[in-house]
This record gives structure tokens, C-alpha cells and sequence, in this order.
């Protein structure tokens, strides 16, 4: 900008500066004239006609300071030595004096044609227009600093929540069980459900646990091998959720022949957090099926329950982080079930997909074995 502002005027130097009523300071240069100033330099404000342009709010426009009836006694073009000049307000988009955009040539120039006083002028008025979007676009970037810095601060504050409950809950829990074996008949059964809504907390502080530690970069740790017994850790799950949920139907088809190799443990966490998913989320008086199997070197788990379909633009959404599903009933937890069950079917390389409609929704896990 200032390169044309030098070619349209024939004036050999050109800037933009900061001026108000203490400092002349220099945001921009160009300089053919070898006059010294580069951006952040300093002249004494009162020596300069741009002092005057702000205490005016008025242009100054000098074809030759020698033939200039106000200017040629002056003291500026003395001091700096040039005979034509202009320095043209910059204002702010609120209306707030900036500086100015000007430019200065040892010879005379012919600079009061309207044509260049137009595009000057032009160019002041985009300068000030790109200082309110400048400052906008500082203030968001505070504003995203801030941002990033409370969500590290929440990011730890889970991490070390999920910690400090662990040892809790497991003491809840061995608690339970030694209950358990020196209780009456008529307490195994009230017990059995508290040790079950225990296993369910603890599973809740492990989500949180696998949140934080992808979230601050480790990703979730899965430690794979050939497992035989899959078939038999999934129906443990089965069992588990049935004494929670004693009044909600599960059926279940787990058709698993041969190994299968994964991180048993998490493929079980993933299967919990699905079959939690369908339980709060299902109709309460239709069945949830399950069905698991081997078919072709790839192992699928399903899970599907009846109910309102989830609404398309939702779909894209499940699987983020503390999302609870829109307006989809009983929103219970904080929403990191689903995205567990996906982050531990991305470290199995594999993937967990939906597909719902008014008649059922599916949750389908697959990955190679």
C-alpha cells in the first residue's frame, strides 16, 4: 500500500505512524529517500505536522513548502528537509483518532489532484478499517488462550478426580465382598446390587481415567493378545448389568469360536459402556439384543435396543467427548461412555458405528482379529 501511495505521488518515503499527544511512533515504512526511520522509531511529536493533523482532525496537503503560504516559514519542513508533503487522519472504525498515513518528497510534487487524494484517503480509511479487525482478531485469540488454558486446568482437574476415586471405590468394594461372605441369605441379595452399583462406579472412574490420559496425550493403552475366553468375559458383562437392571430384558447371542485378539478388559469396557447406552437410552419395556460372533477374520459385537430414533443431525455427534445425545430421554452421566467405547475401538483398530430409525438403534463394533 504505501509502495503505491509512492508510485501514484512520485514522493519517495511514505509511512503510517501512531500519533497522539505524547509519541510519534512509526507502524510502517517505505523509504527511498535513505531518511532513517524503521517501524518503531520515534520522532518528537511536536516537531511533526502530523501533530497538527490530530489536534485539526484536518489532511495536509503540500504541492512545495517553498511557494506554500503557511508552510514556508515552518518549522518541520526545515528541520526535515523536504518541500512536498501529505499526511492524511487515520481513523479507528469507532471514530477514534489513530495517526496518519504520510509521505514527504525534497522536491515539490503535485499531490492535490483529486484522483490521488482519493485513493489516499481510501487507503487511510482501509487502514483504520483493518485496525478494528486486527484488534477483534487479538481479542479472540485472547479470548481462545483463555479458553484453552481452562480447558488444560478441567483436563486435569479429571485426571486427578479420577485418580483420587479409585481408591475409594475399591475399598467400597472389597468391603461389599467380604460382606458378602458372612451375610444372611436375606442381605445376599441387597449386597449383590450395591457390589454391582460399586463395579459400576468404578467403571465410571476408569472412563474418566482413559478420557484424561487421551486427552493429555497417551492415548488409551491396550495390552492385545489371543483370547480364548472372550465369549465368557461378554456374558460376565451380561450377568453384571442383568442384577443391576433386574427389570430390563437382555437378549443375548454370544457366538464366539475361536480366539480372538484384543485387550479382553477393554473389549469388556467397551461392551459395558455400550449395553449402559442401550439400558438408559432404550424403551424400557422392549428387549435390548445383543449378538457377537467371528465371520471372516473380523469380530462383531452388536448391541440394539427399541425406542425413539436419534435424530440424523445427532449421529455425527455420539461419539464426541461429554455429549449426552441432544434431546434424547434420561440424559444421565457426563457423556464419555460412547467415546470411550470408540477411542478402544480405534486402539484395536477397529470401529464402532450407529444406525437407528424408528424401529431400533444399532451399535456395531468391528475390528480384523
Amino acid at each position: 500500500m504505501l509502495d503505491t501511495v509512492c508510485l501514484a505521488t512520485g514522493l519517495r518515503f511514505a509511512a503510517v505512524a501512531r500519533v497522539n499527544e505524547q509519541r510519534w511512533i512509526t507502524c510502517s515504512v517505505v523509504d527511498h529517500l535513505g531518511f532513517g526511520l524503521t517501524p518503531g522509531d520515534e520522532l518528537v511529536v511536536e516537531s511533526t505536522l502530523c501533530h497538527e493533523v490530530r489536534q485539526q482532525t484536518a489532511e495536509i496537503i503540500i504541492n512545495d513548502a517553498h511557494c506554500d503560504d503557511v508552510y514556508r516559514d515552518h518549522h518541520t519542513p526545515r528541520t526535515y528537509g523536504f518541500r512536498s508533503y501529505l499526511s492524511i487522519p487515520i481513523f479507528r472504525v469507532d471514530g477514534s483518532f489513530f495517526g496518519t498515513l504520510c509521505a514527504l518528497d525534497p522536491e515539490p510534487n503535485r499531490l492535490n489532484d483529486i484522483r490521488i487524494l482519493k485513493m489516499v484517503r481510501l487507503f487511510a480509511q482501509l487502514i483504520g478499517d483493518s485496525l478494528h479487525a486486527e484488534e477483534k482478531l487479538q481479542e479472540a485469540q485472547e479470548e481462545l488462550s483463555r479458553e484453552r488454558h481452562l480447558a488444560d486446568v478441567q483436563e486435569q482437574f479429571l485426571a486427578i478426580l479420577a485418580h483420587d476415586l479409585r481408591n475409594p471405590v475399591t475399598a467400597i468394594s472389597a468391603g461389599l465382598r467380604m460382606l458378602l461372605r458372612t451375610a444372611a441369605p436375606e442381605a445376599s441379595a441387597t449386597i449383590s446390587l450395591m457390589e454391582a452399583t460399586t463395579h459400576r462406579m468404578a467403571d465410571l472412574v476408569k472412563n474418566l481415567m482413559d478420557h484424561a490420559r487421551n486427552r493429555l496425550g497417551d492415548g488409551i493403552i491396550i495390552n492385545r493378545s489371543q483370547n480364548a475366553d472372550l465369549a465368557q468375559t461378554l456374558n460376565l458383562i451380561i450377568a453384571e448389568f442383568r442384577t443391576v437392571a433386574p427389570d430390563r430384558e437382555i437378549d443375548a447371542n454370544v457366538d464366539i469360536q475361536q480366539p480372538v485378539g484384543c485387550d479382553a478388559a477393554r473389549i469388556a469396557q467397551l461392551f459395558s459402556n455400550l449395553l449402559g447406552n442401550a439400558i438408559t437410552h432404550g424403551a424400557q419395556d422392549r428387549p435390548i439384543r445383543v449378538w457377537s460372533g467371528v465371520s471372516e477374520g473380523v469380530f462383531r459385537l452388536q448391541v440394539a435396543n427399541e425406542g425413539k430414533a436419534i435424530p440424523e443431525e445427532q449421529l455425527s455427534h455420539l461419539f464426541i467427548p461429554f455429549n449426552k445425545g441432544g434431546d434424547r430421554p434420561r440424559r444421565e452421566g457426563l457423556g464419555l461412555g460412547l467415546y470411550i467405547a470408540s477411542e478402544i475401538a480405534k486402539a484395536h483398530g477397529g470401529t464402532v458405528s450407529v444406525a437407528s430409525n424408528e424401529a431400533e438403534t444399532v451399535f456395531t463394533f468391528e475390528m480384523p482379529c
